[in-house]
């Protein structure tokens, strides 16, 4: 992995980008796996998915098992998917967990709380005890998690300062949102792309607008270039846009606004990557959050999930203009991906030397690398020198 990435912390006229090796080496996608992705807030699924008290979902991330369930209290966790008698996998599929997460292998028995509640024949045939085997000290790992807009974060190294404090600065910029229910669309609001690329270049490409004229005509046609501003803070980047137009159904049918907005939303929206891999968006009448999952160095899933004001958008009143409205977003979002893995493509060119940035331009994908730099060079979370 290359050790010197000070011309990525250089100022954006002068920086040039990630290395290569970001992007194409196994050795490096598994440090910024341990350096970022594990150590410290990552985007790991969304909250919806889990409706019911009992629901559980094991998920493979990056290698790590875990389980995320909903405990008859209807509080969500998450728990490392490995009984603690010989490491078996617990959860093997989405399903409803009724009694007890029960080991397939030996069947201990956890709580959805995570309490090791039975040991069957721990002590040989008919003693389900053994002083050895302390069932206070070998509950399920759990991993530290947080909720904020339906998303379930997830700290794996355990160590990063609350939630809070790391999206501080999107909470405040978006404060007029903070609190307000999202409400999920139907089966047509959920979809997914499976991406040959680096989880990094879908961040980089979602931040800016620049590539708008040429990859999106449809969408700069109304919302151009010129009307597009950057956005850049200490735990995201991104863009925003001054006209925003609302979708209207047939007999001028609307969805509804969130309450409270300020004139700003009026025909404004803002994009933004809280980073590492969370794709936001905000509308006066509607959000949506990608979750980048990387699987390898050169492919990652973008799982999408788009929201609304109120919950009679759910209902079959508004289908037809839910469905017209995901079916808009999926086309902008799919015309981005010949783009991301044009890049991922062009970084085998062994004499690229991580490309520069438009310093007018390019603010925001600079400072993501910059953030992505810091990190890796000295676990800086400001991603600054």
């Amino acid at each position: 992995m290359p050790d010197d990435l000070s011309p990525v912390l250089k100022p954006v006229a002068e920086a040039q980008g990630l290395p290569n090796a970001h992007y194409t080496s196994d050795e490096t996608f598994a440090a910024e796996r341990d350096r970022i992705l594990f150590d410290g807030w990552t985007a790991l699924t969304f909250a919806s998915d889990l409706q019911k008290p009992s629901d559980a979902r094991p998920i493979d991330f990056l290698g790590m098992p875990l389980l995320v369930l909903r405990d008859q209290s209807d509080t969500i966790r998450v728990f490392q998917n490995t009984c603690r008698h010989r490491g078996m996998i617990l959860v093997s599929e989405p399903r409803r967990i009724e009694c007890a997460i029960r080991c397939p292998y030996h069947s201990w028995c956890y709580r959805l709380t995570g309490e090791l509640v039975a040991t069957p024949h721990v002590g040989g045939p008919g003693h389900n005890t053994h002083p050895a085997i302390d069932r206070n000290t070998l509950g399920l790992i759990e991993i530290r998690s947080h909720i904020w807009r339906d998303i379930v974060f997830v700290d794996i190294h355990g160590q990063a300062a609350p939630f809070e404090d790391h999206a501080a600065a999107t909470i405040a910029r978006w404060k007029e949102f903070e609190g307000q229910t999202l409400h999920p669309g139907g089966p047509e609001s959920r979809f997914s792309f499976d991406v040959a690329c680096n989880w990094k270049l879908a961040v980089e490409n979602y931040c800016e607008s620049y590539h708008l004229p040429w990859v999106h005509p449809g969408l700069n046609s109304y919302s151009r270039l010129e009307d597009h501003y950057n956005i850049t803070a200490r735990d995201h980047s991104g863009q925003g846009t001054q006209v925003y137009r609302q979708l209207i159904g047939d007999g001028g049918q609307r969805f509804p606004d969130f309450a409270d907005l300020s004139d700003k939303w009026s025909e404004g929206a803002e994009y933004i990557a809280l980073y590492p891999n969370l794709l936001l968006g905000v509308h006066r009448d509607q959000a949506f959050a990608i979750i980048l999952e990387p699987r390898a160095k050169d492919r990652t899933i973008e799982h999408v999930a788009l929201y609304y004001a109120d919950a009679e958008v759910g209902t079959p009143a508004y289908e037809t203009l839910r469905t017209r409205n995901a079916e808009m977003w999926h086309t902008v979002f799919a015309e981005d991906v010949f783009v991301v893995e044009g890049m991922q493509r062009g970084r085998h060119g062994i004499h690229f030397d991580g490309g520069r940035f438009s310093p007018v331009m390019d603010a925001p994908t600079h400072a993501f690398h910059a953030w992505v730099a810091g990190r890796m060079h000295d676990g800086d979370a400001d991603g600054r020198a």
